[in-house]
């Protein structure tokens, strides 16, 4: 008798538990976007433009338009994480093998080993939002970073894919807006985030909320961060520049953030330039050169020209350099 209502029990109370979880997890890509089209309509800010155009313009001439694809660079690190990291780390998962892409290249990986949480160390700034993608939106972006193209119309094809997939107006404004949630609350589907509370002209988000944050320094450095990535199984060691901002700049006195610099003062708005911005570069280095040549004679027949340049940098930003 104990014995059946013990059975019992285990059917009334721990079947339905049961069922709940296989419900939750059933399908787990099911919410999930499967390609880089579907991801990057899902965070598509195009009509943005139509009320912010100029904001729309600066950012589209910003690296966070291109975070995947970069100046080419960042693609091109794509297939060194593979090639010189995750094919070389006994635990990855990432096995080597033969896959022979569309466009003849042979990679020396399989490809179906491949999976969004091998990037993360690398999406959580470059594409947060990857991981609400499946794997093959990682592997598709995988095989298009390692296409090679044959002429200037499908290196463009490659670009213009890769850029699809950017840090907006969405990232910025919406998804990762919140840093203390357990303080402020978690972000609200339809609502962006800036300095004050307004209305806002938009069907999908038609309220903007205050973010107590939006205008400091760590919003920003969610991203261009304290240092060694450790919540990840395998940690890198990328942007420190907040951390240096905090305990250099900040501790000896500096009190201007990142918007300050990178937005503000030399009315560089959206496109939130660095070191390769004219300006930016006049005023984060002060650089003295001063040289001089002579000839040293070597023998009674022989002399050698020869220079003497001495080099002082100094650094004037609130951040060690260069960084990421």
């Amino acid at each position: 008798m104990r014995f059946l209502k013990s059975v019992l029990m285990f059917l009334c109370l721990v079947l339905p538990l049961m069922m709940v979880c296989q419900d939750a997890n059933a399908d787990p890509g099911k919410k999930k976007a499967k390609t880089i089209d579907e991801l990057a309509t899902r965070y598509d800010v195009s009509s943005c433009k139509e009320c912010h155009e100029e904001i729309y313009e600066e950012w589209e001439k910003s690296l966070h338009s291109r975070s995947i694809f970069g100046t080419g660079r960042t693609a091109a690190t794509i297939k060194t994480t593979i090639t010189k990291g995750l094919m070389t780390w006994p635990y990855s998962g990432v096995k080597k093998g033969k896959h022979v892409l569309r466009s003849g290249v042979q990679l020396p990986f399989d490809l179906k080993t491949i999976k969004v949480e091998h990037f993360m160390m690398c999406a959580k700034c470059h594409l947060p939002q990857l991981i609400e993608a499946t794997d093959d939106v990682m592997r598709e972006i995988v095989e298009t970073a390692f296409t090679k193209p044959g002429n200037r119309a499908e290196w463009n094809e490659i670009r213009k894919k890769l850029s699809k997939l950017s840090i907006n107006c969405l990232v910025c404004h919406q998804r990762n807006a919140i840093v203390h949630k357990w303080v402020d609350g978690f972000p609200e589907k339809n609502v962006l985030y800036g300095k004050e509370d307004m209305e806002h002209e938009s069907e999908e988000y038609p309220t903007i909320k205050k973010n107590p944050i939006m205008s400091e320094s760590i919003v920003c450095a969610q991203c261009h961060g304290t240092g060694p990535n450790f919540e990840f199984e395998n940690p890198s060691m990328c942007a420190a520049l907040y951390g240096s901002y905090l305990f250099n700049y900040v501790f000896n006195g500096g009190h201007e953030t990142c918007q300050d610099c990178h937005m503000t003062k030399f009315n560089k708005g959206h496109v939130m330039p660095a070191y390769r911005d004219l300006d930016m570069g006049k005023a984060a280095i002060e650089l003295k050169v001063d040289a001089f040549s002579y000839h040293w004679r070597k023998t009674h027949h022989e002399a050698i020209p020869l220079a003497v340049v001495k080099v002082e940098m100094t650094n004037k930003t609130g951040h060690s350099i260069p960084d990421g």
